[in-house]
């Protein structure tokens, strides 16, 4: 980390420990990206945890769907780390390269469903006027039910503390690539 030390598992306290356990034991057996910085408070890496799991573990979303949204936060914030980590998932669940392409660069993509549409309407919607206005919240709605748009704006907002947490603290993205311009 640029600005956040890394903090090395011989170098965690016990509470940071069993916390550390418990995130790579659901990330690949590491710990990157924002959880790299929150480990340094075992409270908050816990929370966000638990949160990020709720969503990413456990929400009903379809995956290309939760992807898009991260993209479009991650573009939003320019949030290198989180595009790097994203944009591969993304397109490893079936988002159109051709969408990830177009969000990288600004566009506003070529949607093959209005699912797609409507998830990519509503959160820039939120970015843009920090409001959902009743038509695109009655559309988003009547396609995908009041639990199902509850869960894109909590996607929405975990993923947006995610990309303040990367961009306040510098997180590099391994090799020091820089896929956002």
């Amino acid at each position: 980390m640029t600005r956040v030390p890394e903090v090395l598992p011989d170098q965690l306290s016990p509470e940071q420990r069993k916390v550390h356990d418990l995130i790579v034991s659901t990330r690949g057996g590491v710990i990157r990206g924002p959880f790299a910085m929150w480990i340094r408070n075992a409270n908050l890496a816990a929370a966000a945890n638990q949160l990020g799991n709720a969503v990413r573990l456990e929400g009903k979303l379809d995956a290309s769907l939760f992807e898009l949204i991260i993209l479009v936060i991650a573009r939003q914030w320019s949030a290198q780390y989180e595009w790097f980590a994203h944009a591969q998932e993304a397109a490893r669940v079936g988002l159109d390269p051709a969408i990830i392409e177009a969000i990288r660069t600004h566009r506003v993509p070529s949607f093959r469903s209005p699912r797609e549409t409507v998830i990519y309407e509503m959160v820039r919607e939120l970015i843009d006027t920090r409001n959902l206005s009743d038509t695109t919240y009655n559309r988003a709605r009547d396609m995908f039910g009041i639990d199902l748009v509850m869960e894109v704006v909590t996607v929405a907002g975990f993923y947006t503390l995610v990309a303040m947490m990367l961009k306040a603290f510098d997180a590099p993205v391994p090799g020091g690539a820089r896929p956002l311009d």
